[in-house]
């Protein structure tokens, strides 16, 4: 399979594969963005044997079933390609043209979307029939759940075979049409934007939020910290594909998300969200 997409989705969904039995070519657009990849999934893989998750035979034998590339012709052999690149509709419709001029004819052509509407990539290339979501969560790895996202030109073979591969990768599969948030967005997402409107509103602090959540209803995290994890320029990306897809009060992003976007406070990945982190 191939892969493009080098963040922190690509490179989970990368060892997932790898780990599964798959032989993965991961496409990064730079090479010392390739290259720091390759260590970092060199580096996940020494800490699973660190604790005991992994045996290093299986860690050596993943990392052979790994090639990463920077030429986007090296997918050609590919029999499904997932791409998981930024969160931006014209971007996506770009790369799917590229796709289906690179790969073969039968290769099945898949995105990560959370939000986007799967039909609107599928028309961008020769084989709409070969185009369908497969949606992985954040982090990879550690995330069950695998969203299978039909459009409306997808075939049942297609279907058929984005099933078999998630579940290969030892996740659990559910279908889903193509709709903006497809089942586990559109049912989390108001809840997370609405634990930003009580923050803006100073109904309670930040810590307060998250630590009724998880005393509360038992969650592994608080709304602000979940946002943070998935970033929140990602985060306001599918809110605001939702909005505009629903046009409901609840999917319209709290403005203070937009501030800290702006800001350049992303979450996790830029060192500070809701919350400050180490980089």
């Amino acid at each position: 399979m191939g892969i493009v997409g080098s963040g922190i989705m690509g490179a989970g969904v990368a060892e997932v594969a790898a780990k599964a039995g798959f032989e993965v070519v991961l496409r990064s657009r730079a090479q010392s963005s390739a290259d720091a990849l390759a260590a970092g999934l060199e580096k996940s893989l020494h800490r699973q044997v660190e604790k005991g998750k992994l045996d290093d035979a299986e860690r050596r034998a993943t990392l052979e079933r790994l090639r990463v590339v920077t030429d986007l012709g090296e997918l050609e052999a590919c029999d499904l390609v997932l791409e998981s690149v930024v969160e931006d509709l014209a971007t996506k419709q770009h790369l799917f043209t590229e796709l289906d001029r690179v790969c073969a004819d039968g290769a099945i052509l898949a995105t990560n979307t959370s939000t986007l509407p799967v039909v609107d990539l599928a028309m961008q290339t020769g084989r709409p029939d070969r185009v369908c979501g497969i949606h992985f969560f954040n982090p990879a790895p550690a995330m069950a759940l695998v969203e299978v996202v039909r459009a409306i030109t997808t075939s049942d073979e297609t279907v058929s075979a984005a099933r078999s591969f998630a579940e290969r990768c030892g996740k659990v599969v559910v279908d889903v049409r193509d709709q903006a948030g497809f089942i586990v967005n559109a049912l989390l997402f108001p809840y997370l934007n609405n634990a930003v409107k009580l923050l803006e509103g100073n109904v309670a602090t930040r810590d307060d939020i998250d630590a009724a959540m998880k005393g509360g209803c038992n969650f592994p995290m608080g709304p602000l910290e979940l946002l943070d994890l998935v970033g929140l320029d990602t985060s306001l990306a599918i809110l605001e594909a939702l909005y505009a897809e629903f046009h409901d009060p609840n999917y319209a992003p709290a403005p203070l998300l937009r501030r800290l976007v702006s800001a350049e406070r992303c979450g996790r990945k830029s060192g500070a969200g809701f919350y400050e982190y180490r980089r």
